[in-house]
């Protein structure tokens, strides 16, 4: 059996959706978060961080360390950083030297709940960043991590570390660990009904025939 990155990856984030649909797991993509560097699908399990107001961070002893690296140094290749920034503050959550840092490291992407800057340098480092705005504001002096790979809020939904996620231009789709086989089933399923459906199409057949009510119904859990 392949590992469920693999099968991730050759998936879309609105098969996915209506996997979601399908289980009764209503609520698990977000929308608004757009590829901002390339646009490229990424896929993998989640590692994240969460940021906060400067004035709210704990006194720490020792060297501070910049938001991102620990979880950079965390992240297996492959996997995503999935980020809260909903501070409301204008400042960056993630940047260039972390960009580079991930590439280098083999990391898929970054998923950011709030603005990133440097987003030249991560389009020409081809590295993909999902976020919710962009900024040249740095993040020092006005917000700070303040824990690294708990629970994040992304839109309405609360994401751990661990999960899977999936993103692409139509959104981005987070799948509890516990929940991934049958999800990636549910997937594979509709996708190869909808890929029947195109070849459907394509040899002649009418549309209002190939989107009925076996189409209509497909989202039901017995469909």
């Amino acid at each position: 059996m392949e590992d469920p990155v693999t099968r991730l990856k050759r998936l879309d984030c609105c098969a996915v959706s209506d996997a979601l649909d399908k289980l009764g797991l209503k609520g698990r993509v977000v929308s608004g978060l757009r590829a901002e560097s390339v646009p490229a699908k990424i896929a993998g399990k989640v590692v994240t961080y969460r940021l906060v107001p400067f004035d709210e961070a704990r006194t720490q002893e020792g060297l501070p360390k910049h938001l991102g690296t620990t979880a950079i140094e965390l992240a297996a290749p492959g996997d995503v950083i999935v980020v809260e920034q909903r501070t409301g503050i204008d400042a960056g959550s993630w940047g260039g030297i972390l960009s580079l840092a991930a590439k280098l490291r083999g990391i898929a992407g970054v998923v950011a709940d709030g603005p990133v800057r440097d987003i030249d340098e991560a389009r020409n480092y081809k590295f993909p960043i999902y976020c919710r705005s962009l900024t040249a504001k740095t993040a020092r002096g006005r917000v700070v991590e303040a824990e690294v790979n708990g629970a994040v809020t992304i839109g309405d939904l609360v994401v751990n570390a661990d999960d899977y996620v999936l993103a692409d231009s139509s959104g981005v789709a987070f799948i509890p660990r516990s929940e991934i086989d049958p999800v990636l089933f549910a997937a594979e399923m509709i996708a190869g009904r909808e890929a029947a459906m195109a070849k459907a199409l394509l040899d002649g057949s009418k549309v209002t025939g190939v989107m009925g009510a076996n189409y209509e119904h497909m989202l039901r859990k017995d469909g």
